[in-house]
């Protein structure tokens, strides 16, 4: 059984992160252009078969725009949470992103996108209720999904307890939560971001250390998880990188 990524950058991503194995490369006979042009490249390099196809037998393959381009790979090896300890083990103020409940997997792919871009060093989401690493998890990540380990546990409030005892706070996004401008966050960190309908879960939030929220107007009621994340993650990003307030 094989799993696939469709589209260029997606492709090209997973390519140059390495984390994935990939089993061989198809290509449209319409696809060119310099992103296509990386992509047979690398594949050449690490002897990854490439086949030129009919673009019709690429959507077929595809649920999501494929820009002439999908890649079979073998099947999500997820880890469990030691595995993810050991792998961030010695980063300089080690950052984790739960996600809690999230299952859409547009959200998921837009999450992990922007934990990649400020900094996170891992990702936990739960095996139930919860959107895996899909392909349109990959799309929507913009290849991210392929820079960060991600681990996936049973129960998200015992991993809470579980990344205490390795030493983390942990700080959850909740309207009844402190404005994150103010809160001075420490290290190691895990950020835990609940579902849009529910938001934490009543265990999950119980366990936190800290609760952070986004101060708005009141013109709309609240922010998606992605965006909500999105802004959280950039002002722990500030704390992570002191110089980045002031370059």
């Amino acid at each position: 059984m094989t799993d696939i990524i469709a589209g260029r950058n997606p492709v090209r991503e997973a390519l140059l992160a390495g984390t994935k194995t990939i089993n061989k490369i198809l290509l449209s006979h319409r696809a060119h252009g310099s992103a296509v042009e990386d992509i047979i490249k690398i594949a050449r390099e690490r002897q990854i078969p490439l086949h030129h196809v009919p673009p019709e037998r690429l959507d077929n393959m595809s649920s999501t725009p494929n820009q002439g381009v999908v890649a079979e790979v073998s099947p999500e090896v997820y880890l469990d949470l030691p595995e993810l300890r050991e792998r961030i083990k010695g980063q300089p103020h080690p950052l984790i992103v739960i996600l809690d409940g999230i299952e859409d997997p547009h959200n998921v792919g837009a999450i992990i996108r922007s934990a990649v871009a400020f900094g996170a060093n891992g990702i936990v989401i739960g095996k139930w209720r919860q959107a895996g690493l899909t392909e349109t998890v990959a799309r929507t990540s913009a290849g991210a999904s392929a820079h960060v380990p991600i681990a996936r546990v049973t129960n998200i409030a015992q991993c809470i307890n579980d990344l205490k005892e390795y030493g983390f706070w942990v700080a959850g996004a909740d309207p009844a939560g402190r404005p994150v401008g103010e809160e001075k966050f420490a290290f190691p960190l895990a950020l835990v971001i609940g579902s849009e309908g529910h938001g934490l879960h009543r265990l999950v939030k119980e366990r936190c250390d800290l609760l952070v929220s986004i101060p708005q107007t009141p013109v709309i009621s609240s922010l998606n998880a992605s965006c909500a994340s999105a802004v959280i993650l950039h002002e722990i990003f500030k704390h992570k990188n002191p110089s980045a307030e002031n370059p």
